[in-house]
């Protein structure tokens, strides 16, 4: 079976011969320990079974988050323990996109225009949770950064899940209603009015 590490090694060094010099270097390391993951270049551990005569020889794992072999357990475990904090209520799924306008600007400036971004959408909806026309709380989400779209086109966007509710200055619970969270239109324009900021001054440096 083809695995990631397979793709690094065949064609990673053609890649970063064109790229490398563009890439941050954590993408760098991501790849190069991605191609060394349990393999002789790291080490590892010999194991003897002298009722049975069998040796073994385990190659060390490169526990970097993003490799598929080292990140899977650490990842399912994250999940079990997610959902056991959920709350028994509806749970929302909201998307913010970076505008296309700041990709380019976002390639060479990752960190603070994923900042931006992740900053401008959860600001936006606790703004707009917070009005009492719409809920009247303060909401709880979580958020996830995905950079590719699945074309594999560069494409930041960040997925909140959120639970449909809020907490009053009671601290009561508010249920939001069952077919949307908050109202799309008026999200959008509290959204961009920061990214439109950042669009007029992109023309600078950060």
């Amino acid at each position: 079976m083809l695995e990631l590490a397979d793709i690094f090694r065949r064609h990673g060094p053609e890649y970063r011969a064109k790229f490398a010099d563009r890439m941050p270097s954590s993408h760098l390391k991501a790849m190069e320990d991605i191609e060394n993951c349990r393999t002789e270049s790291m080490g590892g551990h010999v194991y003897v079974c002298d009722q049975w005569g069998e040796t073994r020889y385990s190659y060390h794992s490169c526990k970097n988050r993003h490799c598929p072999k080292c990140g899977n357990d650490s990842a399912d475990l994250w999940l079990k323990t997610q959902m056991d904090l959920l709350l028994p209520e509806d749970y929302f799924l909201i998307t913010f996109t970076l505008p296309a306008g700041l990709r380019d600007l976002a390639r060479s400036n990752q960190k603070p225009i994923y900042d931006l971004l992740f900053t401008a959408s959860s600001e936006a909806l606790k703004k707009l949770a917070m009005d009492p026309k719409f809920l009247g709380g303060r909401i709880a989400l979580v958020g996830v950064l995905h950079t590719w779209g699945r074309d594999l086109s560069y494409h930041p966007h960040v997925h909140y899940i959120i639970p449909g509710g809020c907490l009053s200055s009671h601290d009561e619970w508010i249920t939001s209603s069952k077919k949307f969270f908050v109202p799309v239109k008026a999200l959008a324009i509290i959204f961009s009015r920061p990214l439109k900021k950042q669009c007029d001054r992109s023309l600078y440096p950060l």
